[in-house]
This record gives structure tokens, C-alpha cells and sequence, in this order.
């Protein structure tokens, strides 16, 4: 036992409550508090410059994919629009106040509405991904103006190319103009698909009311991206003669990313199962079941299998290093997410809060058409963009060829 006491003398209960909460309650914060936290919140922002400069600008991995990736991502967001645009009704009418015009007449849209966020984050989405896609190809289609032989295609190209010459000044307004939307793209990644997932969330239907939608949403997006990367990558390559520059590198980089995104995607595949039944909610608990055992019990194993249990074969080395197999494995994965989507919608809509309400969902011909077509025109703007456009950008793999780091050195 020690001689020194462990409480100073005299003290209370009043006056330890005192003491201690009135470092809490105290109305001026103390000037000392305040250095220590700016201290520590400037170290922070320390930390999240270095983590970001090694994650968002040190991957020069990226650099033989992210041009197909980036016009993969527009043609996405074509087909995507498709959808809401012609279920409005009449689209020529409909369509038009969906977006925040002069409220001249005094009908602004619903705010309140998830469907128009959806439009702003979607809109403003598209947008900058289009201009960051843009951007990167100017000095791309400066190189095809210049090696152009056909008079038409160097005006073309040369449009394009907006007078892009390759001096000092035009490559730092470039890689000012890359970074600002390379920027504002990185949150809005993450914003558009978290705004996405508030269209369920938000909603009382039993499978939509789930706080977990928006990181796995996210999650699900990098996932089924990184699979359409994969399915695209490994044919492009080996028609084009193209290992060279998209090599097992990449190949396998994109594999542990989806692996990776593929384990959180099931993590909150576990938590909508778990809090379904933790809650004690009895319409949470019928939904849970009957989307594991009910009519579309087809759907949600297939979706398990698909998106869970296949891409964690992908531990295995020797498997994601194998280009047939990863072909295999995405072709899978994307199947799996469409099916992620068909769950969360039709198992809740289609056993709701009345049971005078319920009814199977069938897809209809032209449903099922209209779902092909979207794919058909995904195809097509895909096959223009690998004719008429570089799949890969030429600028950006010229800086990392050793010539480049030698000619840096010498500079």
C-alpha cells in the first residue's frame, strides 16, 4: 500500500462533480484547448494530403486503364439515364422540370424528393466526368491531328485538339485543369452513389430502411466497376496486342480491388441480414425471410454465389493471374450486382406492408428489351470510342516509360 492518497483531501461528491464536469460545462474554452487542437487537426490534414497524394496520384499502375475506365463510366451513365427518362411518361414534357430552371413561374421541383437529388448528383456526376475524360484526350488528340493522313480527320482532330500545341503553358493549364477535376471527381464518386442509395434508405418498405445502403452502395460501385474494367480490359488487350501495356500488373492490382470491395459488399449483405433480425421488427424479419426462402429465393442465392462466394477464390494467386478466369470471374460479378439491385427492389415491393397489394413481378418483352438495348448501346458507344479514340493514353504512358524518368534526370 502506498502512503500517498489517491484523492486529494477535502473533496466531496459535489465537488468532484464539479471539477470534472465544469471542464465539460465551462462556457470560454480555454486558449491552451484551442492550440491543442489546432496542433492536432493541422497534423490531421497533414495525414489525409500524404494518404490521398499516395492513393490518388502515386498509382501509376492506373495509367494504361483509366481512359476506358473513364469512358466506360460515361457510357454507364447514358444507358442509366435511359431509365428515369422514359418512365416520367412523356419525356419531352416531363423531363424538362426535373432540373432547377428560373423559377419564373413558380414551380420549382420538390427538393424534398430523392429522385431530385438523384437528377443533381447524377447530372453534375456526368458532367465532370465528361470534361475530366475530355481533358485527358487534348493532347492525345493533338498526336492524332498531327499523324492524321486524311484531311478530314485532322480538322476533326484538330477541333478537338483546341489548338493544343504541347508547349510549357499548354501542359500546366492541362495538369492544373487534371488536378481541380480529378478534385472534384473523387468525392463526387463517392456523393452520386450515396445519393443513389437515399432513394431506398429513405423509404419506410421493409429492405429499403437501412442505414448500411450508402458505404455499401459505394462499395458496390468501385466492385461492379472494377469488374466491367476487367471484362473490357482482358479482350481489349489481346485483340490489340495490347500486354504489353495492360499487363498481370494491372490485371491483378484490379482483382485485389475487387476482392477487397467484394468483402466489404458482403459485409453489408451480413448487416442487412443481422439487423433485420436484431431489430425485433416483425415486417424486417418477414422480409429477411422471405427474400432468403420466398419466391425470389433464386434470385438472392444466386446473388450470394455470385458476388460473395466466387470472387473469394480470388485469395488464390495462381487464380487472379489468370486472364480467363478473371474474364470468368467479372462476367460473374456483374451479373451478381444486377441481381443485387432486382433483389433489394422486387422482394420489397412485391410482399409490402398489404397483403391485398401483393403480386409477382414478371419482366415483360419489352422490359426485357429495353434492358437489352441498353447494353447494345453501351456496346456501340464503346466500339466508336476504341476506333476513334485512343483506348490508351499516349501522353500519360510516355512519363512512365524509363526514357522519361532518364530525360527528367538530365533536366
Amino acid at each position: 500500500m502506498t502512503d500517498h492518497p489517491i484523492v486529494g483531501p477535502g473533496h466531496t461528491f459535489g465537488s468532484v462533480t464539479d471539477r470534472i464536469s465544469t471542464m465539460v460545462l465551462q462556457r470560454r474554452t480555454p486558449i491552451g484547448w484551442w492550440l491543442g487542437f489546432a496542433t492536432g487537426f493541422a497534423l490531421l490534414q497533414l495525414l489525409l494530403i500524404a494518404v490521398g497524394f499516395l492513393l490518388l496520384l502515386r498509382q501509376e499502375w492506373r495509367t494504361s486503364i483509366n481512359r476506358f475506365a473513364e469512358a466506360m463510366t460515361l457510357f454507364a451513365v447514358s444507358c442509366a439515364a435511359f431509365y428515369p427518362v422514359f418512365h416520367t411518361g412523356r419525356p419531352w414534357v416531363a423531363f424538362y422540370w426535373l432540373f432547377p430552371y428560373p423559377n419564373t413561374m413558380g414551380l420549382w421541383p420538390n427538393f424534398k424528393s430523392p429522385l431530385i437529388w438523384d437528377v443533381f448528383a447524377v447530372s453534375t456526376y456526368a458532367t465532370v466526368s465528361a470534361m475530366f475524360w475530355f481533358v485527358g484526350l487534348i493532347p492525345d488528340l493533338a498526336t492524332l491531328r498531327d499523324r492524321s493522313k486524311s484531311k478530314a480527320w485532322k480538322v476533326i482532330y484538330g477541333i478537338l485538339a483546341m489548338g493544343w500545341r504541347g508547349s510549357a503553358r499548354h501542359w500546366h493549364n492541362y495538369e492544373t485543369a487534371s488536378l481541380l477535376l480529378a478534385a472534384l471527381a473523387t468525392p463526387l464518386v463517392v456523393s452520386v452513389h450515396t445519393v443513389v442509395s437515399f432513394d431506398f434508405a429513405v423509404g419506410q418498405l421493409p429492405g429499403w430502411h437501412a442505414t448500411i445502403f450508402p458505404p455499401y452502395f459505394v462499395a458496390g460501385a468501385i466492385y461492379a466497376g472494377f469488374a466491367m474494367v476487367l471484362t473490357i480490359a482482358i479482350p481489349l488487350r489481346k485483340a490489340y496486342g495490347l500486354e504489353d501495356f495492360i499487363t498481370m500488373t494491372h490485371l491483378e492490382n484490379m482483382a485485389k480491388v475487387m476482392l477487397a470491395t467484394g468483402l466489404i459488399v458482403a459485409y453489408g449483405y451480413s448487416i442487412e441480414a443481422f439487423m433485420a433480425w436484431y431489430s425485433g421488427n416483425h415486417y424486417e424479419r418477414f422480409m429477411m425471410w422471405n427474400r432468403a426462402f420466398g419466391p425470389y429465393a433464386w434470385a438472392y442465392w444466386a446473388l450470394i454465389f455470385c458476388n460473395v462466394l466466387v470472387p473469394n477464390t480470388l485469395w488464390v494467386k495462381s487464380l487472379r493471374t489468370n486472364p480467363v478466369y478473371l474474364f470468368v470471374i467479372s462476367l460473374i460479378v456483374s451479373v451478381g450486382m444486377w441481381l443485387e439491385r432486382f433483389v433489394i427492389i422486387v422482394t420489397s415491393l412485391y410482399r409490402d406492408f398489404l397483403p391485398s397489394s401483393w403480386g409477382a413481378y414478371r419482366g415483360t418483352m419489352f422490359d426485357w428489351a429495353a434492358f437489352i438495348g441498353t447494353i447494345g448501346l453501351f456496346l456501340t458507344l464503346f466500339f466508336l470510342f476504341i476506333r476513334f479514340l485512343p483506348a490508351i493514353s499516349i501522353s500519360e504512358m510516355r512519363t512512365i516509360l524509363p526514357e522519361a524518368e532518364l530525360k527528367e534526370e538530365k533536366g
